[in-house]
């Protein structure tokens, strides 16, 4: 499942560094599943083909509570 907490038209409450950026949430079965996501050949391959520059990415994988 994917979420898109702040997105071009929503109003949101801007933290303490004061950046407005979209942040996507993505929900997995579990950490592994997740982990096992980023590591693979067909996400690896996407992030080269955008390349470094085509944006800013800060990814971050949480596990969640039950």
């Amino acid at each position: 499942r994917v979420s898109t907490m702040t997105g071009r038209k929503s109003i949101c409450q801007i933290g303490h560094n004061r950046l407005n950026q979209r942040t996507v949430v993505t929900e997995f079965e579990n950490l592994a599943k997740a982990i096992a996501a980023h590591d693979s050949l067909g996400y690896q391959e996407a992030l080269r083909v955008l390349g470094d520059d085509a944006a800013e990415r800060d990814l971050r994988i949480v596990e969640g509570v039950a």
